[in-house]
């Protein structure tokens, strides 16, 4: 039976705002979810009839959407929303989202490879790059169904840069805008993907009437690709040599657009006022001692995110800066990613390890000097940000890195961001940051000490103005944002 078109504004994203456990009854439980579209849709409320249409991530998922067919999710479970979870086969779920998604356009864009042996393009990755166009047919055949004319289209992320050109194919009645949450490569460096790869994800990403991104450097990054690999025109502000605004292609043309996705500060506020909080606040402080500085750290073991150079720049302080062994505590939050990923937990391996070494190297009968914590608890995190002096946020490549802007909004005695250059979040904040270069150890170093050295008045100063603008568009104001533009 074919789905009625009932959905004037659709989001698409590969994970959705609820997923499921299947219990040993066969019974179900539904889990929420939260993030920037979870707060994004709730901001057009439910009398708009939006439907999100996401893919089911595991087997309490998958049976939840073969329950529902082609309808939607029940409400009860997903806070109101009208949810639309694909059952795509499992086999082709691994092999788009391990084995394109997260093992070549998340590499290419955080520049990640190590050339010299990697990327391998053989037969193996055409057959996974045939699962992700499969993959992101099925997203484009189900927005097609659900969609009214000309209904709005937000499509998020590398998962499913497809999805534009296929929907425009199937309704070019639809306006389709595609954003995308990481950063986005040179050109030199996209080349690595094989030529058709290559063209074929700006081709579908062009399909859309708007094509958006974090900041203007990946949105300038990604018009410079379509310039060097589909030989397209570039729309540029001004005489024609300012900020690319739009893409013109084989009679189409894709405007611009940068939203800074920015931290949801009331959500935050209240959150990190909760007696969950304020427990594992008493117990970190415990565990840092008192009169200690901390240096805070709240990542996922995701490559990208430097942990380890990040845990060598600490070493090295302790090793230059003598003064401060026993004084400061890292507290070091690194919780496991993608853990069905050699690579990843080898890199989770290697944090541990390091961790360890650094302790059994400067640790005293009193004095730990690494924190290490691996169980993800966000409340453990939120407690993390009330008690921070020194923020350290050092990815080697960051779309944005939302974390360098919660921390200011809920430290209570300010806090110092040290900031890679090389995170999104930069282009906001870099001013109020002690700016570093991601790879450099030494240098970092040297910003550790000269954030832990900051005035009081100086870090409550800075942390102010860091407040103002990493709130600048919070979730809500980000998703309408994009929602008015199309």
């Amino acid at each position: 039976m074919a789905v009625p078109r009932t959905a004037p504004i659709l989001v698409a994203s590969n994970r959705g705002p609820v997923s499921y456990t299947l219990g040993e009854d066969g019974s179900l439980t539904a889990r929420r979810g939260g993030g920037g579209l979870v707060s994004g849709l709730s901001a057009i409320g439910p009398d708009a009839n939006a439907v999100w249409v996401c893919a089911a991530l595991g087997e309490g998922d998958r049976e939840a959407a073969r329950r529902a067919g082609d309808s939607h999710l029940n409400p009860g479970d997903t806070g109101g929303q009208q949810v639309r979870m694909l059952d795509i086969a499992p086999d082709v779920f691994a092999a788009a989202y391990n084995g394109i998604a997260n093992s070549v356009l998340w590499f290419v864009h955080h520049l990640l490879y190590q050339t010299p042996v990697e990327p391998v393009f053989d037969a193996e990755f055409a057959d996974q790059w045939a699962a992700y166009e499969s993959y992101n047919a099925a997203f484009a055949d189900a927005l097609a169904e659900e969609a009214v004319d000309e209904a709005v289209v937000l499509v998020q992320d590398y998962h499913l840069a497809l999805v534009p050109a296929m929907l425009r194919e199937l309704r070019p009645d639809l306006r389709i805008g595609h954003f995308s949450h990481t950063p986005w490569a040179p050109p030199d460096y996209y080349r690595l993907l094989p030529d058709d790869v290559a063209a074929g994800v700006l081709r579908g990403i062009l399909g859309g009437d708007r094509a958006a991104f974090l900041t203007e450097r990946w949105a300038g990054a990604f018009a410079d690709c379509c310039a060097a690999v589909l030989g397209a025109e570039i729309v540029r502000d001004g005489d024609g040599d300012g900020t690319p605004t739009a893409v013109r292609f084989e009679g189409r043309e894709t405007r611009l657009g940068v939203h800074g996705l920015g931290a949801d500060a009331d959500f935050l506020r209240q959150r990190s006022r909760q007696a969950d909080v304020d427990e594992r606040l008493t117990s970190l402080r415990a565990q840092i001692g008192p009169d200690r500085k901390s240096i805070v750290r709240v990542d996922r073991t995701e490559l990208s995110k430097n942990i380890v150079r990040g845990l060598l720049a600490y070493r090295r302080l302790l090793e230059t800066h003598p003064e401060w062994r026993e004084r400061v505590v890292h507290v070091a939050f690194a919780y496991p990613s993608r853990q069905d990923l050699a690579v990843y937990r080898d890199y989770t391996e290697r944090v541990r390890r390091l961790a360890d070494e650094i302790n059994a190297e400067y640790g005293t009968e009193g004095w730990t000097p690494v924190a290490l914590h691996v169980k993800d608890d966000f409340a453990r995190s939120l407690a993390a940000y009330r008690l921070a002096d020194v923020a350290l946020v050092n990815p080697i490549r960051d779309g944005m890195n939302l974390v360098a802007k919660e921390v200011p909004v809920v430290s209570e005695r300010g806090c110092a961001l040290v900031l890679s250059r090389e995170a999104g979040a930069y282009a906001e904040l870099g001013d109020d940051a002690l700016v570093v270069n991601p790879y450099d150890v030494e240098a970092t170093a040297r910003a550790l000490d000269e954030a832990l050295r900051m005035s009081d008045g100086e870090r409550a100063e800075r942390t102010k103005r860091l407040a103002a603008a990493a709130t600048a568009l919070p979730p809500q104001a980000w998703f309408l944002a994009q929602l008015r533009a199309l």
